[in-house]
């Protein structure tokens, strides 16, 4: 009897949540269909559609946005019911090119996944991408002028334009985001579902499940940006955990003591001594005839180095090359980067980390961080920053979605030892708080662990959420 009572009240409280969410809505999300943008395996029933939902739900304007995305369904007949759900990091990365890896892997077997563009990326309408802030940092290298002052010039004519488009800047952020997907959920009639993101959009799984648990049975995020980390006031001590632990590795795997023996002395050495030294390079552009001289800097070279570290085995020699001068080659690919059509951080990137990041930091903190560690004085790590901020629109996110909360949700974390971004201090954070999580740590790799040596795992966690993972890889351990 008491059993029948106590499933009655949760009953009740589960219809009440359900109630009082849709009760806020003073709108109707309409799911409408559209041409695939990304070609899925043709074997595959594929349902491509835009949710339609406000541009800024504070305004009641009647402006609204599109946001693509593709369901890939499972052939199999007897396919569990929850849906894989996952939206990319960044801020301001695509997301549907997910769904042709979806359908190529065992995870479609049992269930549909499900591929969303988030509000201001990718495919979305409207897409908050312009050629201003790209053509203002070519411009600083091209001319050699103040490479600061030339992106906050981008910054602001980036700005002028997006607007100019009668775009609502305000209305990109986590928290619309949040809704986006909760109104993408309740319009597919989803009643269960597993949430997986990376990087930036492992927080915003988060702050999905935070805002309504209801429908949400798990989530997998990979190399988690938590909401409640203030990221910029912790980037340059990730950094050089990342690098410490490099150069553990060097110390003890490598063969070549002679030129490896004493790495990160020589690079912390090296980069205190240049400063802000400035270096030059003779530099042809591509499809031009005449060659250039470009003024360099310690930052770029960092740029250089943070690139490099998606593949950490290369790092150390890539390191070791720049300590002995030899930065042409390096300095030329970061250059060709530049010089062909790069766009510099998206609108959408600006707009979140203003909105959920910059507005929260301490500036106290960052000079801190620079006595710490002096030799990176005046590098910006992440390529939105304060001084970006002053000059963009943008509305704070709901500090309570900046608030760490408890969940006994079963959550699989993962991250890679070298992450030099999003540390594994975060996953256990998270775990902190999520005590039904379990935490995957990749030796020898950096951010973003997905691929074949996760999916194993991800599929007996989908299947058995709540039972112990176990692993027989030395490289991947479970705690």
């Amino acid at each position: 009897m008491k059993k029948t009572i106590l499933l009655t009240f949760a009953t009740i409280v589960f219809l009440l949540s359900i109630a009082r969410s849709q009760e806020k809505r003073s709108y109707q999300p309409v799911i409408e269909p559209c041409a695939c943008p990304i070609k899925v395996d043709s074997s595959f029933k594929t349902r491509c559609a835009y949710l339609v939902v406000p541009e800024n739900r504070k305004k009641n304007n009647g402006r609204t946005v599109k946001l693509p995305f593709i369901v890939v369904e499972s052939k199999n007949p007897n396919k569990k019911k929850d849906p894989l759900l996952f939206t990319s990091g960044g801020p301001g990365a695509g997301s549907l090119g997910w769904a042709r890896g979806a359908a190529a892997s065992q995870v479609i077997s049992d269930r549909d996944c499900i591929a969303f563009e988030q509000r201001g990326t990718g495919y979305s309408i409207p897409g908050l991408f312009g050629p201003e802030l790209g053509a203002a940092i070519k411009a600083s290298y091209k001319k050699n002028l103040n490479k600061d002052s030339m992106v906050i010039e981008g910054v602001k004519q980036l700005r002028k334009g997006l607007e100019a488009r009668g775009i609502d800047l305000s209305g990109y952020n986590t928290d619309e985001t949040v809704s986006d997907i909760h109104d993408l959920l309740y319009a597919l009639h989803i009643d269960s579902v597993n949430l997986m993101g990376i990087s930036y959009s492992g927080g915003l799984m988060q702050a999905v499940l935070q805002r309504d648990p209801s429908r949400i049975r798990s989530l997998i995020l990979d190399s988690p940006l938590p909401t409640f980390v203030p990221i910029d006031e912790d980037e340059a001590a990730n950094f050089n955990e990342a690098l410490n632990i490099l150069f553990e590795h060097v110390e003890k795997d490598s063969t070549d003591k002679a030129r490896y023996g004493n790495l990160k002395a020589e690079f912390i050495q090296y980069f205190t001594a240049i400063g802000h030294t400035p270096f030059y390079i003779s530099y042809l552009e591509k499809g031009t005839t005449d060659s250039i001289r470009v003024q360099y800097s310690r930052n770029d070279l960092f740029d250089i180095i943070q690139n490099y570290f998606s593949n950490p085995s290369e790092t150390p020699y890539v390191i070791k090359e720049l300590i002995k001068g030899n930065h042409r080659d390096y300095v030329t690919q970061l250059l060709d980067g530049i010089f062909s059509g790069y766009r510099g951080p998206s609108g959408m990137r600006i707009s979140v980390y203003c909105a959920d990041q910059a507005v929260y930091h301490d500036e106290n903190v960052l000079r801190q961080l620079y006595k710490a560690y002096p030799y990176m004085e005046g590098y910006h790590i992440n390529d939105v920053y304060n001084a970006m901020c002053d000059c963009w629109t943008y509305t704070p996110i709901n500090p309570a979605t900046k608030q760490p909360f408890y969940s006994p949700k079963p959550a699989l974390l993962a991250d890679g030892e070298m992450d030099n971004a999003c540390r594994p201090l975060y996953i256990d954070m998270i775990h902190h708080y999520m005590p039904n999580s379990q935490r995957l740590l990749f030796t020898h790799r950096s951010h973003g662990v997905g691929g074949r040596e996760l999916q194993p795992f991800l599929i007996h966690f989908l299947d058995h959420p709540h039972e112990k993972l176990v692993s027989d890889k030395k490289n991947i351990i479970v705690y």
